[in-house]
């Protein structure tokens, strides 16, 4: 090749060469400026979440865009600040919180709650609660919220308790009357009671009663009467009667179970009867000889006393006297019970004037049994039983005629 041509190739090369370099500075130049033209107009956006902060700059139109170029997912209940359709502007701040799944019992009420704060405090605020001087809530209000925590809140109400003599009031979280007594440390014995039962529940302001309940032995002596018996005495005259032997009264012991309510007794039962001293009879022996009669010379009739065909009449001084009378037994000295015979006619009298066992006609009265004596009936008095004192009373102190039957 001809030196001419060679150096004309060489010229042009290198006139080619230095037209690519320009536009590859120009092209560089474009792109620098078209680069720093970008980035210049980029705005400033600080996002804080769970205390970092993340600054970043962004050609991003919304918050929504601005979370999804970071690769963030933002749930439902979490709380962003401002809202995701926000525009974007230059230097801007994006508040970012979690939220967190907690398990809430609200007086006994369990449910599932999202929450973005930071401490129990703001939750219960959050959830518009009301905590008051005794309400209870358990963690603390001071405690962090964690992710699936339990959080327990239990509002107080009040309660009247009356318990061994006192009556007050208590502020209470409890859900049933054991959990209360249990709360205050008051302890059941195995007899007591209390109102409402151990199971119910409580809903409001409640009256509590506890009823302290014991079983006590209480042991009483009682004395028992003896009996009066009679027996024929042939050795004796017809009328007189001897105390062959004194009755002696027996004592027994009843044991009786008594149950008791805050002292006082409800109830008492008879468990057992046990005899401490047998009684003894009093035996009486009353006479059956006839005396033989002696007649004087001369003598006549009295006018107080004459034979009939049915028997010796005479007249005599009658009162009255009833079973109850102070000192009576209510057993008369031939052993008639006359508790047991209220109506029973029945006379008292001097033996030596009108055998004991005789019946006799009582004017105003009718037939009785002549069968009972006494300090005061002597000679020719009578004692006519009646049922009851008014009775006695409105018989009062009369002279009556009498006729001795047999």
């Amino acid at each position: 090749m001809e030196p001419s041509r060679i150096s004309s190739l060489f010229s042009n090369l290198s006139f080619g060469k230095k037209l690519m370099i320009s536009i590859l500075s120009f092209v560089l130049v474009i792109g620098t400026m078209s680069f720093a033209i970008y980035e210049t107009t980029k705005a400033s956006v600080t996002i804080t979440a769970d205390d970092e902060e993340i600054a970043i700059r962004t050609h991003a139109n919304t918050v929504a865009e601005v979370m999804e170029e970071l690769g963030y997912e933002v749930g439902e209940y979490d709380e962003l600040e401002p809202a995701m359709d926000e525009k974007i502007t230059g230097n801007m701040s994006i508040s970012w919180k979690v939220a967190k799944e907690i398990n809430m019992v609200i007086n006994g009420d369990e449910q599932q709650v999202w929450t973005t704060a930071e401490n129990v405090e703001d939750l219960v605020s959050e959830l518009q609660l009301t905590v008051k001087e005794h309400d209870k809530i358990s963690p603390s209000l001071t405690t962090e919220i964690q992710p699936e925590m339990n959080v327990t809140y239990e509002s107080a109400f009040m309660v009247r308790v009356k318990s061994d003599g006192e009556e007050h009031e208590v502020w209470t979280t409890s859900t049933t009357v054991a959990d209360f007594l249990e709360r205050e440390s008051i302890t059941l014995g195995e007899l007591d009671r209390v109102e409402p039962a151990l199971d119910e529940k409580l809903n409001g302001e409640e009256d509590i009663k506890v009823v302290r309940v014991e079983k006590v032995t209480d042991v009483v002596e009682e004395s028992v009467a003896y009996a009066t018996v009679t027996k024929k005495d042939s050795s004796l005259q017809k009328g007189k009667e001897k105390v062959v032997e004194s009755g002696q009264k027996g004592l027994v012991e009843k044991h009786y179970e008594v149950v008791l309510e805050d002292g006082k007794e409800v109830s008492r039962e008879l468990i057992k009867t046990e005899t401490t001293k047998e009684s003894k009879d009093r035996i009486v022996a009353v006479g059956t000889r006839v005396p033989t009669p002696t007649v004087s010379r001369g003598s006549s009739p009295s006018t107080s006393q004459t034979s009939t065909s049915s028997g010796r009449t005479m007249t005599v001084t009658a009162t009255a006297y009833t079973a109850n009378c102070t000192g009576c037994s209510g057993i008369t000295a031939t052993g008639i019970n006359l508790k047991n015979n209220r109506n029973m006619k029945v006379i008292a009298v001097d033996p030596n004037v009108i055998p004991l066992g005789s019946k006799v006609y009582v004017e105003g009265y009718g037939t009785a049994i002549a069968g009972d004596t006494g300090g005061a009936i002597r000679g020719r008095k009578i004692d006519v039983h009646v049922p009851t004192k008014s009775d006695a009373y409105r018989w009062g102190n009369r002279t009556v005629k009498i006729t001795i039957l047999d």
